[in-house]
């Protein structure tokens, strides 16, 4: 007998259960249909075990720095345990783990394990959206559901002449799984996962070199943001090229290094490390779903869907990475949500992108939302903006955190905020403030008259408001 419920979902990722929860919510029979462990790439080879590293890097790096602070440290006795950072990154994912499972049967959410494949009009319906699932020891199993959901992610993308082996060349999830750090590392792809990987790294003492092919670092975000990272990575040590063009028939591996020859706007390099790490974006999982069994359209190797997540066959949603755009976990759950809604007849508001946060957790963090200075001038925007140095605020002198800044960018004639950009200390936090401001249509005067409590980071922010009209006190 197959398996019936209203909403099935195919895809135990931060969009998947959102979406499920949700749907249990509002009174929904939900299952979901998970090939791996619940959490998915975020909380088991992206999100989660990443930042758990990257804190730890950047402990051990303060305390490197603990002189500056006034406080003595004898160098010797500052250890770096790489088994004890992986350790402590396990139990971290383990514990949202099992916590996740808890929210399952809290809301009486089915979780179904295996692989999950759309299969066309059958006995069991006389649609597509229903799902055969093949179970770990082999059998079949059907899941028939009044609406699916897809929400199978990404996997990370290679380059052809450099397949990951595991040993010397890797991509994020390997590298998440190292028992060991090495001395040196080439890391090719100067976007959010390679500048992570190259802050974490090098904070845990490895030589790293970061190889964008492209003008300059994290060619989304806005150009001063760029500038700034790539001054500060290599004032700690990172060798950061740009432009760069890889020869790849020229990669050799063995003996315990590799070694690539590049061409780069200041001539031809040989690049050498113990390792390589191939982090050039990632690719939605739509192969081997069966989509074929559907009318579902794809453009660009991702799911085509409206604001609402539903495809071009009504029934069937997709949402999270699978449908390209914002790859980020927060906007999956965000997308799931209203999916979510819609299926249950509800009114949300259509998912709008421009108001999706974007985060980066390198030393320092990079956050940011809306558009970039160059994309408001493409769209047409007469822009002012205000930016004010971190240097120029008491807490991030007192935290030893001066460097960055934020950046607001607004329209001049309708006064509306269209993009603010943040580097410095902590602001994937600081985000939150000025999206929030975003969702309801704020002027930078407005965010500015807010009394941002003093001594701290926000203050930052506040200035940064007031400095688009010349008004900023600190700066």
């Amino acid at each position: 007998m197959a398996i019936e419920v209203d909403v099935a979902v195919l895809g135990g990722g931060p969009g998947g259960y959102t979406a499920a929860i949700r749907a249990a919510q509002l009174g929904k029979k939900v299952a979901i249909i998970e090939m791996d462990k619940l959490g998915g790439t975020c909380l088991h080879k992206g999100c989660i075990p990443s930042k758990s590293l990257l804190r730890s890097a950047e402990v051990y790096a303060t305390l490197l720095e603990a002189g500056s602070f006034g406080i003595q440290v004898n160098e010797g006795a500052i250890a770096l345990d790489f088994d004890k950072v992986q350790a402590r990154k396990e139990q971290t994912v383990e514990q949202l783990h099992r916590g996740l499972q808890s929210l399952m049967k809290k809301n009486g959410i089915q979780i179904i394990h295996g692989k999950g494949r759309i299969i066309g009009p059958s006995i069991f319906s006389p649609r597509s959206g229903s799902v055969a699932v093949e179970l770990p020891d082999g059998e079949m199993e059907s899941v028939v559901s009044t609406n699916l959901i897809i929400a199978t992610g990404s996997t990370p993308r290679t380059l052809p002449g450099l397949t990951p082996d595991g040993e010397y060349v890797l991509t994020s999830d390997e590298a998440l799984a190292m028992d060991k750090l090495p001395a040196s590392i080439i890391i090719v792809g100067g976007g959010v996962i390679g500048v992570e990987w190259a802050s974490m790294l090098q904070d845990f003492g490895v030589q790293v070199t970061l190889a964008e092919a492209g003008s300059r670092l994290l060619p989304g975000e806005d150009a001063e943001v760029s500038a700034e990272l790539a001054k500060l990575l290599r004032r700690r040590g990172v060798r950061v090229l740009t432009g760069v063009q890889l020869r790849t028939e020229n990669f050799n591996a063995g003996n315990g290094e590799v070694t690539i020859s590049a061409s780069t706007p200041d001539g031809d390099v040989l690049l050498t490390a113990e390792k390589l790490l191939v982090s050039v974006g990632r690719n939605p999982k739509i192969d081997g779903i069966g989509l074929e069994n559907t009318d579902i359209r794809t453009g660009n190797g991702a799911i085509t869907v409206n604001g609402f997540g539903q495809t071009s066959e009504p029934h069937i949603y997709a949402i999270g990475d699978v449908v390209g755009g914002v790859q980020l976990a927060h906007a999956a759950a965000h997308e799931g949500l209203i999916a979510a809604e819609h299926i249950c007849g509800g009114k949300p508001a259509a998912v709008d992108h421009h108001l999706i946060p974007r985060c980066i957790y390198s030393r320092p963090e990079i956050a940011s939302y809306g558009l970039t200075e160059d994309g408001a001038r493409s769209k047409g925007h007469d822009i002012k903006t205000g930016k004010i140095p971190f240097q120029a605020i008491g807490k991030a002198l007192v935290l030893g955190e001066k460097d960055g800044f934020v950046k607001v960018i607004a329209d001049r004639k309708t006064n509306d905020i269209v993009g603010v950009h943040l580097i410095g200390a902590h602001a994937t936090d600081l985000i939150s403030e000025a999206s929030l401001a975003g969702f309801l249509n704020a002027t930078p005067w407005e965010v500015g008259q807010m009394i941002h409590p003093h001594p701290t980071l926000a203050e930052a922010l506040g200035e940064a408001m007031l400095a688009v009209d010349g008004k900023a006190i600190a700066f």
